[in-house]
């Protein structure tokens, strides 16, 4: 089977301090559970990175006197460094003649998106109203609140196409296992950098289609999808279908992209998607951990 495993950004930092760039130990618990994919399948991996981007967002807003990078740049930045780390690991685990090879992606995106025009992503650290105000001056950021202070925002539009999806099925024919960075760094139709946070499982669902993947394993840091999550009445969805999954209400900052990938996934090829913990990831691919999500009938 060809798997794209997609780990998020909050489950690769898990027990990792509030100021780590580097999720080393994150890296090494979800390398043993992939490492035992890669030994029976293709194996894709892309990987999220918002807390690793925020960390650096904050390390760079703290040098007064450096010029702020671009959100791509620090995106990209954060992708390689990811994907370094979670190379490392499986590298270790792995017989020596597997290749693993990290491959860092630009996401083309629509530059008439609607969301351009109604930035809503968090980026950065917080700030009082006077220093937003400067900033927003400076460099014509949108600030919105957040709590008592104002952060940053950010469009998020939807991805289009992986400009290279092309090498990323040449390594795969080749046996490789490969680390899409499937984060930010965005293009427009005439490959102008964009400052935008596009979303990582929408984009490890493009990227699962563009290498016709048999199966999209969404990864994170609880076990399982909920109905009535927070609530006494709460269950846990073993196998559900796209439209049962749509009909949950579900916050768009938590399981809410991972459930709309996986249904786009199923809607989209007739195959099978799954959402779970790392450390089920392995049980997910036979079918039997996390949501399994499926096609009616």
């Amino acid at each position: 089977m060809r798997v794209v495993v997609a780990l998020g950004g909050n489950a690769l930092v898990r027990g990792e301090p509030r100021a780590a760039e580097v999720p080393r130990a994150g890296a090494r618990v979800a390398a043993r559970a992939l490492a035992a994919v890669a030994h029976r399948h293709q194996l894709v991996l892309s990987h999220g990175g918002g807390p690793q981007l925020g960390v650096l967002a904050l390390q760079a807003a703290a040098c007064e006197d450096v010029e702020v990078p671009p959100l791509d740049v620090l995106d990209a930045h954060s992708e390689r460094v990811t994907g370094y780390v979670l190379e490392h690991e499986l590298r270790n685990l792995l017989p020596p003649d597997v290749p693993v090879a990290t491959v860092l992606t630009s996401v083309e995106v629509d530059p008439l998106d609607p969301a351009f025009a109604q930035p809503s992503r968090f980026v950065g650290p917080l700030y009082d109203a006077a220093h937003s105000r400067a900033l927003a001056e400076q460099h014509r950021w949108v600030f919105k609140p957040d709590g008592r202070f104002l952060r940053r925002v950010v469009p998020s539009p939807e991805p289009t196409r992986i400009l290279e999806i092309e090498p990323v099925n040449w390594l795969l024919d080749r046996g490789t296992v490969v680390i899409p960075a499937a984060r930010r760094s965005s293009s427009g139709c005439t490959l102008e950098r964009v400052d935008a946070v596009i979303d990582a499982d929408l984009v490890s669902e493009l990227i699962a289609r563009g290498v016709d993947a048999d199966l999209l394993v969404l990864a994170t840091d609880v076990d399982a999808v909920y109905a009535d999550w927070g609530l006494r009445t709460q269950r846990r969805l073993r196998r559900v279908t796209p439209t049962t999954l749509r009909s949950m209400e579900l916050r768009p900052g938590s399981m809410g992209p991972k459930v709309e990938a996986a249904a786009r996934f199923v809607e989209s090829t007739g195959r099978r998607a799954a959402i779970g913990s790392v450390g089920d990831i392995a049980a997910m691919v036979a079918g039997t951990g996390g949501t399994v999500v499926v096609s009616p009938g």
